[in-house]
């Protein structure tokens, strides 16, 4: 038996990551929800309101809220994207022996799963469900690239900040998946430019006119009357934020920035475990077949990591917008290996660094929503 487990250390990972996993959720639902709780309470009972379609969304099956569809929701999804990432695994890669280690390093991230495990009713998730059925379903027709648009104008109603968290990561796989093997017309490049241009506008919208039009104490009333139970007002206490303009948040970040900035060597650690990960996609760019590949899938990584740089000078959840920008490379190097290309060498499964590695990332639990852990 132990001579079993030696000679497959990276099954063993996932047996243990699925462990922390587990334990990680019990710790999850035993904190009080309270961002995740007041988003399904907002709704567009006031107009047109940012942070409120999933709210919108709830108020159509139910008139009261019960604490607990926090975690019923939110569970539902965690296990769509990880149903969904383990077929766009298999539908990349395959589940063979020689590409397990890459298994692990992305499913058994901290960066990944467990963190959105730990981040239970968040909104982040989303972004990255959405952009795996794009990497799932056919890209052949134009009818990809505007359902890109409207899964991207459905993040902006979610959340505004996903134009800088999700938005970009769905047009690069578009860009790599449809522009890049289909010949672009005329036609397919104006629709894309007239998509990112309605997104854009979507998110102007929702982000500068998508204040409460009633006083704060109205709508905190109203919310409450939403709630299962009533008495639960402390769950109430992040209602501001519908109110809160984007230069209070830019203050608010600036202001923690010196004590969120500790954090770095935390994340510089974390990028650095996962060094075989980012060695292979290096080496999967390089073996692309087409010296344009090359150079559209490199810009389109920076730009990715701008727009995360920006989200860390405006909003302080760094330990989520880190794992969240983990995540987003990871999708996309899914879709590179979908682009025409020589093999390029896999993670070594023996190398002792890179196990050490993949057992570290294994035992550690998540990285975080502000500060590391």
């Amino acid at each position: 038996m132990n001579l079993r487990i030696r000679e497959k250390p990276w099954r063993l990972m996932l047996a243990i990551n699925a462990a922390v996993l587990f334990g990680v959720f019990l710790h999850k639902i035993s904190l009080p929800p309270y961002v995740p709780y007041i988003h399904l309470l907002a709704d567009y009972h006031f107009g047109f309101a940012k942070r409120a379609l999933i709210g919108a969304i709830v108020a159509l099956f139910t008139a009261k809220v019960p604490v607990w569809l926090v975690f019923g929701l939110g569970g539902a999804v965690w296990l769509a994207t990880a149903g969904l990432f383990v077929q766009l695994f298999r539908k990349t890669f395959d589940f063979d022996e020689k590409h397990f280690p890459l298994f692990i390093f992305m499913a058994g991230s901290p960066f990944f799963l467990k963190n959105f495990m730990h981040t239970l009713g968040h909104f982040d998730i989303y972004g990255c469900l959405f952009a795996i059925c794009l990497l799932l379903i056919p890209a052949r027709s134009l009818a990809y690239v505007l359902l890109a648009a409207l899964l991207s104008a459905t993040l902006i109603l979610i959340h505004h900040i996903h134009l800088l968290m999700y938005v970009p990561t769905i047009a690069a796989i578009v860009v790599l998946r449809y522009y890049l093997m289909q010949s672009a017309s005329r036609l397919s490049i104006a629709v894309g430019l007239a998509s990112l241009a309605a997104v854009g506008a979507l998110f102007i919208a929702a982000q500068f006119y998508g204040t409460m039009a009633v006083p704060e104490t109205e709508f905190v009333a109203y919310l409450q009357g939403r709630m299962a139970d009533p008495s639960r007002a402390d769950l109430l206490s992040f209602g501001y934020i519908w109110y809160q303009p984007l230069t209070k948040e830019i203050l608010d970040t600036w202001q923690r920035l010196p004590h969120n900035l500790l954090g770095i060597p935390v994340f510089a650690f974390l990028i650095w475990l996962h060094a075989p990960l980012w060695q292979y996609f290096d080496r999967l760019i390089d073996a692309l077949s087409v010296d344009a590949h090359r150079r559209i899938v490199r810009a389109v990584i920076v730009v990715i990591t701008l727009g995360y740089l920006i989200m860390f000078a405006i909003v302080f959840d760094y330990s989520r917008w880190i794992s969240s920008w983990a995540v987003c490379l990871f999708l996309i190097l899914h879709a590179v290996k979908m682009l025409p290309a020589k093999a390029a060498q896999p993670i070594s499964a023996e190398d002792r660094k890179t196990l050490a590695r993949g057992w570290v990332a294994t035992l550690i639990p998540r990285v975080g929503i502000v500060r590391p852990f």
